[in-house]
């Protein structure tokens, strides 16, 4: 089949650029359409891409500042005609599946989310800090840009949600059906070590940015008196760090070669914040050790109470606190906790990936109802 896959923007890396890393591995030699791409900020390895812009790459300063020029996506991605693929698969947070496509192609869109500033503009605005001036001007727009978006998604054949959290927002915002295939962790990474090297700290690491809540984590520890690592960097650090009580190690950025090691040696990872998915507890489970996350969100499906670690309910400091204080790690068995893991894992991943596109692809040729049989789970679900 005659395949393109389809990506926002490339002008940052994150978990999206990582799923769209992986889809490149799964299907090498397929052009990536995206909006903008700014190959000084991506890694050195997306040059050897056949990488596909559009007119909105030339604007001025985009590649640095892509928010000023939302509104000119949904124009950008309308008049990109892909007509010419049997088949698109689309890896979308923004405005990707609103691409043009003919009644001969097959538009599967695997969702990280339903647009945030679309349908979540609220806590979009709380987290990007913009003032009362902005949040003004930018509520007529929206409300243009949600019905675009809602059209967008119905010219869809098929959504694949990234977690129960995003099938019920696709549901909610799109009324559209979709099916679940976890986002690629490379669990091969993580081992667990011997119970004698676990040391007494907890972790959490993580970009330093408001919305990911790390405040709970320093407030907490330093509230019980009790050690944390913070690893990462970001806005937020100076806010952080007046935070902090003594028992609170800032790390800063943590090379990827120590990132294993130090989520083996600890005492239970921290996910403080309330994510789509959040890949860094997946990480830690296959290093063997527990997971103290908020219970909503992606850790509804990655962090098992009583399994893999425990829930907290409410984002406040005392109810995390809480958790914290009787937290006893040797009650989790590290070997189960990686097994757990490893359902996450890329090969997972990229296994159910092409199942999805091989059999909806024949269906669609063949016109008739498609009935998607897990290969891993083996199970057949309706889509």
């Amino acid at each position: 089949m005659k395949l393109a896959l389809v990506h926002d923007w490339l002008n940052q890396v994150g978990g999206a650029e990582d799923v769209l890393g992986t889809l490149v591995a799964l299907y090498p030699q397929r052009p990536v359409y995206t909006s903008i791409y700014a190959p000084d900020i991506m890694p050195a390895a997306y040059r050897e891409w056949d990488i596909r812009t559009q007119w909105i790459d030339r604007m001025p300063a985009i590649h640095r500042h892509h928010q000023p020029y939302l509104p000119l996506y949904p124009l950008a991605w309308g008049g990109l005609d892909l007509s010419a693929y049997d088949v698109v698969l689309s890896n979308k947070s923004g405005f990707c599946h609103g691409l043009q496509h003919g009644a001969a192609t097959l538009h599967i869109c695997y969702c990280l989310a339903p647009t945030r500033y679309v349908w979540q503009l609220d806590s979009y605005i709380a987290r990007e800090g913009f003032g009362k001036a902005v949040e003004l001007g930018l509520r007529p727009l929206i409300a243009a840009m949600r019905r675009w978006d809602y059209a967008a998604a119905q010219r869809v054949n098929h959504f694949i949600a990234i977690s129960t959290e995003i099938q019920e927002r696709i549901q909610t915002y799109y009324h559209r059906d979709s099916v679940i295939i976890f986002p690629p962790v490379d669990t091969t990474r993580f081992q667990p070590v011997p119970t004698e090297e676990v040391e007494d700290y907890f972790l959490v690491v993580s970009r330093l940015i408001p919305y990911k809540r790390i405040d709970l984590a320093v407030q907490a520890a330093t509230r019980l008196g009790l050690p944390l690592k913070v690893g990462g960097k970001g806005r937020d650090l100076e806010r952080l760090q007046a935070l902090a009580g003594p028992t609170v190690e800032f790390l800063g950025y943590v090379p990827d070669d120590d990132l294993p090691g130090l989520m083996a040696r600890a005492k239970a990872f921290i996910f403080p914040g309330l994510e789509d998915f959040g890949i860094t507890p997946v990480q830690a489970e296959a290093a063997g050790r527990p997971v103290i996350a908020y219970g909503a969100g992606g850790a509804l499906d990655t962090v098992i109470p009583g399994k893999t670690g425990e829930h907290f309910h409410e984002l406040t400091v005392e109810s995390l606190m809480a958790v914290m204080e009787s937290f006893d790690a040797s009650h989790y068995n590290p070997a189960v906790i990686r097994t757990h893991a490893l359902q996450f894992d890329t090969e997972v991943f990229n296994r159910q990936i092409s199942s999805f596109v091989d059999q909806a692809w024949e269906s669609f040729q063949n016109h008739t109802d498609f009935t998607w049989v897990d290969p891993v789970n083996t199970a057949a679900v309706q889509s």
